[in-house]
């Protein structure tokens, strides 16, 4: 049956945020309802209330959550109502060319499910009945949710909401950058730009392979004091520091193994690429605009052998990242207590931005 739910909505793009009460449908077959317990207040969010990630509104906002199942739709049957369950923005059929080459990150599902479920259609409606679209296909930030089987991922009952809700984006997408996308070797250096919560959770990746030092960019010197509570063993403010490359390369002695670009910026990407060694390896993780270019010599390209690479999500295989990040939290390998820096209510979602936008938290979480 159908559920009353609050949700937040980005209603046009460079406006507040608003909550509003909405009707979430019922689900489908193959779908499950969520009673969301924590949703984090992810960049990427917010590049969807300013059309950096260019998602029509109207817009039910969310997608990195954590919630309990409250109903199942026809013929879902390994998962139970009450079962706790993380939410994974990327679903995963094991069909598709990408999913059986062993890229399901990549999966053909997903690009179908940007702003609605798989079948192209939404299942939320605000106040007057009219369809509003989910964000990432997911649009967690609400009380309740109607999502596709293959976006949920059972979880250990017993790991707080708020810190299980955050390794389905920002924990998955920057640890996974360093531990899937590239498998960062023992012994490692590597670079970090951006101490966000992606960044952060790069950084800590990188820490839990072994990397032996790990620099730290950003222009914030907060988030630096962040980014040394999350691994960094270095940090440059090119703000104070002056150019970020030339700092790298004199820290390093010639280069870095791997540099993760955690922005978004063409800017950023370059200065990734050319802060590396000969052969060693740049991943753009960071979500840029749409016209956001990347400029870079091609002269010495194939003298010195260099890589870039995206990086989707971490290259995340939900179903056996999501419980093995949550085993290395309770082992204490990973630091997702520290992450949480300050959790709101779903009323207090616009001052949830603000503080977002003005780097308050290491990862502020709405909590239902």
């Amino acid at each position: 049956m159908s559920q009353q739910a609050k949700a937040v909505i980005c209603r046009e793009w460079n406006k507040p945020v608003v909550v509003e009460t909405v009707t979430v449908d019922p689900p489908k077959r193959g779908e499950v309802m969520v009673k969301i317990g924590a949703c984090g207040v992810c960049h990427s969010d917010l590049s969807a209330t300013n059309g950096t990630i260019p998602l029509p509104p109207p817009l039910v906002l969310g997608h990195e959550g954590a919630g309990t199942i409250f109903q199942l739709g026809e013929g879902v049957t390994d998962l139970e109502i009450g079962d706790t369950v993380v939410v994974s923005w990327v679903p995963m059929c094991g069909k598709c060319r990408y999913c059986v080459m062993g890229k399901p990150q990549l999966c053909d599902m997903s690009a179908k499910a940007t702003i609605t479920l798989p079948d192209g259609t939404p299942r939320f409606k605000d106040k007057d009945g009219k369809p509003l679209n989910h964000m990432a296909g997911v649009g967690v930030m609400a009380e309740y949710a109607t999502l596709h089987r293959d976006n949920v991922i059972k979880i250990d009952p017993s790991i707080g909401m708020d810190k299980a809700a955050i390794v389905g984006c920002a924990v998955m997408t920057g640890a996974g950058a360093a531990l899937n996308t590239v498998h960062v070797e023992p012994g490692a250096v590597c670079v970090v730009f951006g101490a966000g919560g992606v960044g952060l959770n790069t950084s800590q990746g990188c820490a839990i392979a072994g990397a032996v030092r790990i620099i730290a960019v950003d222009m914030s010197d907060k988030k630096l004091d962040f980014a040394r509570q999350f691994g960094a063993t270095d940090t440059i403010n090119p703000a104070n520091d002056g150019d970020a490359v030339a700092k790298i390369l004199e820290l390093t002695g010639g280069g870095a193994d791997y540099a993760f670009e955690c922005i978004g910026l063409g800017a950023t990407i370059s200065q990734a690429y050319n802060c590396l060694h000969k052969g060693g390896t740049a991943v753009v993780v960071g979500v840029s605009k749409p016209t956001e270019t990347v400029t870079l010599g091609a002269f010495l390209m194939p003298f010195q052998e260099k890589v870039l690479v995206g990086s989707m999500y971490g290259s995340a295989r939900p179903s056996i990242d999501f419980p093995r990040l949550l085993d290395l939290y309770k082992a204490g390998r990973l630091k997702l207590d520290e992450l949480v820096t300050k959790t709101y209510s779903i009323d207090q979602a616009a001052e949830a931005f603000d503080d977002l936008v003005a780097g308050v938290n290491a990862r502020g979480v709405i909590v239902f």
